[in-house]
């Protein structure tokens, strides 16, 4: 045994990891970056939700708020806490709650340590958005970057910047980044050399499209210049955290190093963004393996297995449409199920499997093949590629219509032969969090004249802004700019203008 009842010490916990290990790294054939548990408070754990998770942040007001707001819901018992954060780092760090038993610390470590730890290392998405070898060395140039530009401009000046590049931080990354990961402390000093060469560029447009005086030069058309002016700044431009660094034509160097710092941070989320289902399915398959294994070897007793199983099944419980609580599929259930149906696919295919899936139906190879999903795909690829008509079933997944120009709901598709595709589909595009947010580009800075900002938002499915809402992000926009700031609101198919927004209105 292991251990029993549910009391802990470290030599409790190291004797666990390493029987945990032993089965993740030789039966399951994971490959792990080296793990660092640390074993914090329930105040501590607050602390870590209020900065995004991070072991490292910079100081910011809003943070500060976040915790009161947790630290206020949690003493309420209106909020229960993560039982573990994982971070993206190599070493990978692992914090775990002291408050957890024995059972619980098990099953975390198992979730986390190993099946978190095996995708954040291999997962395509994370290696071309993040590197986990200078991560938090990023963190600790981030806390002293804000500390120092507060000393000598003032708290003040520094969260007005901060406060703008976080109401825009969701439209600080690129929607498909290619290539190799980039190496970020390179790729500040390759900015800081950009931004320079770029506001020459941009200066020297500026000089030669200004009327000259009265002396028979022949000027470029209008609008050739206006096209040299958008080809120099890069227009249009979906990045308004990059556009406005590399632009903006008033900010200070500090106050672009601070743009460049959040929108840094945000694509260093992004991959969370964009794998949420496959990397929560594989920690929750990785522990419910792991379980049954220690179970299956005289490691844990029945006591800890049935505080497990109640545990998991908390995880992956999946409310019914017209439940309170349902609030769309919960990505534990759906990853679980994923992971679970692959590894049948794999050793106990049916008919149907073979016909849908030939090329890994009845392989005999599940490990092999999930450690390659994992590795390939993301959320919406991953389901398009692997959900099953029998787990549709299963599921009873439907879809319906939801248009405002009709009286009722449209029942579209149902786990049937006509429906599966159309289903599978609808819920690979509902996991796509590139589709989700609204495709805002720069499409005009008039530099020639009072330097006003045009944004451009291609609307999909009358999915207008709200109007409040993007008036005070405009706001943020304008000060960053400088000069005035104008958002037109265009449906994407018919090109029809249907709202314009302005921070003044």
């Amino acid at each position: 045994m292991l251990f029993e009842g549910a009391d802990w010490n470290f030599d409790t916990i190291q004797r666990t990891y390493d029987a945990i290990e032993e089965i993740a790294l030789g039966e399951l054939g994971l490959d792990l970056y080296p793990t660092r548990l640390e074993v914090i408070t329930s105040e501590q754990m607050l602390d870590a939700y209020a900065s995004v998770g991070m072991p490292v942040m910079y100081s910011h007001w809003s943070f500060g708020k976040r915790f009161a707001q947790q630290e206020t819901l949690y003493r309420k018992g209106l909020q229960s806490l993560a039982l573990e954060i994982v971070i993206n780092a190599n070493p990978s760090l692992c914090y775990i709650m002291e408050e957890n038993t024995m059972a619980t610390q098990a099953t975390v470590i198992a979730h986390a340590a190993m099946g978190h730890n095996h995708f954040f290392k291999h997962n395509q998405t994370f290696k071309r958005w993040t590197d986990a070898d200078s991560i938090l060395e990023d963190l600790r140039y981030a806390r002293r970057l804000v500390a120092e530009c507060e000393e000598y401009h003032g708290q003040q000046a520094v969260e007005r910047i901060l406060d703008a590049a976080h109401a825009l931080s969701a439209q600080g990354v690129d929607r498909d980044r290619r290539g190799d990961r980039p190496d970020l402390a390179a790729e500040r000093r390759r900015a800081h050399q950009q931004r320079h060469a770029e506001r020459e560029a941009t200066d020297d447009l500026w000089l030669r499209t200004v009327p000259k005086p009265a002396g028979g030069q022949v000027h470029e058309p209008e609008d050739e210049q206006l096209e040299a002016q958008r080809r120099a700044l890069g227009l249009p431009e979906e990045n308004l955290l990059y556009f406005l660094e590399a632009h903006a034509p008033l900010l200070e160097n500090w106050q672009r190093d601070l743009l460049q710092m959040v929108r840094e941070l945000a694509a260093y989320f992004e991959p969370q963004r964009q794998t949420k289902m496959m990397n929560e399915g594989c920690a929750t398959w990785t522990h419910y393996q792991i379980m049954n294994r220690l179970r299956d070897q005289g490691r844990i007793d029945e006591g800890t297995m049935l505080e497990f199983l109640h545990l998991h099944a908390h995880v992956i419980a999946q409310p019914s449409f017209d439940d309170r609580g349902f609030s769309g599929m919960n990505p534990y259930a759906l990853g679980f199920a994923m992971m679970q149906d692959i590894e049948r696919i794999c050793t106990d295919p049916s008919e149907e499997d073979t016909a849908w899936f030939p090329q890994i139906a009845g392989n005999g190879r599940p490990f092999e093949t999930l450690r390659e999903a994992w590795a390939e795909f993301r959320d919406e690829s991953f389901i398009l590629q692997y959900l099953s008509p029998r787990l549709i079933r299963e599921l009873r997944l439907f879809k319906l219509r939801d248009d405002s120009a009709e009286d009722n709901y449209v029942v579209e598709a149902i786990h049937d032969d006509a429906g599966y595709k159309r289903l599978r589909r609808a819920l690979s595009e509902a996991h796509d969090p590139v589709a989700a947010q609204p495709r805002i580009e720069v499409v005009e800075a008039n530099l020639r004249g009072d330097r006003k900002l045009y944004l451009e938002h291609r609307v999909q499915d009358r999915r207008q802004l709200d109007a409040m809402e993007t008036r005070r992000v405009l706001r943020h926009i304008a000060f960053l700019w400088g000069y005035d700031v104008q958002l037109t609101e265009v449906d994407a198919d018919t090109d029809e203008r249907l709202a314009v927004h302005n921070p003044k209105d």
